[in-house]
């Protein structure tokens, strides 16, 4: 597995473009009606959100929620995830879910850095298959995985279902795609705003909501003097690539 992770949009809100639009609207047509929600059209929604989103009238965001999959970070990635709290989470429990200790790459997470000194990497995993064999150990005698988890590291695997309404989302990302984010979580947020621009329906709200590193959604780096040197322009490619291709 190496250091993959797999991340996939698997549903969100029917029509969830239309319904942004469709509620945005309640604010400035006297003639709204629920009934106008079957009527709007790509086209309403050409005219009337990015205009909408350009004043900055984001609560409308809220109206479309997305449903993501993760598979195979850390939990040192999932307990920094967790802490957008305007989401909802349902994760592995590692309370009924045992592991398999004879595969330590399989069951852990070796960061790239690590890999990169041979020595320290042998060291490494000694130390996260004498944590799986003492996990299994701790079972064999009778103690159920709930006491055995204790013993296993933070570099686990796990997988969690993550949803989120795309106002959360834009936050997250400006948060968590900056390049000064931890590695992991960059990767994620990285790999959900692909899944979006994959999406036909979904795609246009990247440009019009600016879903992106606050780079992008600012249009400066907020970060000052902490900003990695090139940053701005690898970021700004990066993101254009998406959007674009």
């Amino acid at each position: 597995m190496g250091n993959r992770i797999k991340v996939r949009l698997v549903n969100y809100t029917k029509r969830p473009l239309e319904t942004v639009t469709w509620a945005a609207l309640i604010s400035y047509w006297d003639g709204w009606e629920t009934e106008a929600f079957e009527r709007m059209s790509g086209k309403d929604v050409e005219k009337h959100l990015p205009k909408v989103l350009g004043y900055g009238h984001e609560s409308i965001l809220e109206h479309a929620v997305l449903t993501f999959s993760i598979e195979g970070c850390s939990r040192v990635c999932s307990h920094q995830l967790v802490r957008h709290r305007l989401a909802s989470y349902t994760q592995q429990s590692q309370r009924y879910i045992k592991l398999n200790p004879d595969d330590v790459e399989g069951t852990f997470m070796i960061p790239a850095s690590i890999k990169e000194d041979p020595e320290l990497l042998k060291e490494w995993k000694e130390f996260m298959k004498h944590s799986m064999e003492l996990y299994k150990k701790t079972i064999k005698k009778g103690k159920h995985q709930e006491d055995a988890r204790f013993i296993l590291p933070q570099a686990v695997r796990t997988k969690i279902v993550v949803t989120m309404n795309l106002r959360e989302l834009k936050h997250f990302l400006g948060l968590r795609a900056c390049e000064r984010a931890q590695w992991e979580i960059r990767k994620v947020a990285w790999k959900m705003l692909e899944e979006i621009a994959r999406n036909r329906e979904l795609r246009p709200v990247i440009k019009w909501a600016k879903l992106g590193p606050r780079c992008i959604q600012l249009g400066y780096c907020p970060e000052g003097e902490l900003m990695p040197p090139g940053c701005w322009k690898r970021t700004r490619e990066k993101w254009e690539r998406i959007t674009e291709g």
